[in-house]
């Protein structure tokens, strides 16, 4: 089987003081609308070669804040599922999740509930 690559890019918009106005994102093959565009991102990569993790974390000036806690717990929400799925510790991720439910409670936001 050939080797495949995908793509997938990110765009920034910045105003005069650097700061993002917008982010789109395209992944290339995507079935829907080839560009999307969201308010803020986090993004992480990890280094092997230093055992560092870079990260790049962007928001749009116009992200409100209620969007942003809530963004925060359902990513975090989704690192204990990816947790789970890399490692197979599902005692750790299930702390994990019982640490999003208290995040959800102090940030006074709903947790999603599972699908």
């Amino acid at each position: 089987m050939p080797n495949t690559k995908k793509n997938v890019s990110v765009t920034v918009e910045l105003d005069e003081n650097n700061v993002p106005e917008s982010i789109s994102w395209d992944a290339g093959d995507a079935t829907e609308m080839s560009s999307k565009t969201c308010r803020a991102l986090i993004l992480a990569l990890w280094d092997h070669h230093s055992k560092d993790t870079l990260r790049l974390d962007l928001w749009t000036k116009n992200m409100p804040v209620d969007e942003m806690k809530i963004f925060f717990h359902e990513t975090l929400s989704t690192m204990a599922d990816t947790l789970e799925r890399s490692i197979g510790d599902e005692r750790i991720a299930g702390d994990m999740r019982d640490f999003c439910d208290h995040f959800a409670e102090k940030m006074e936001i709903a947790p999603r509930k599972p699908e």
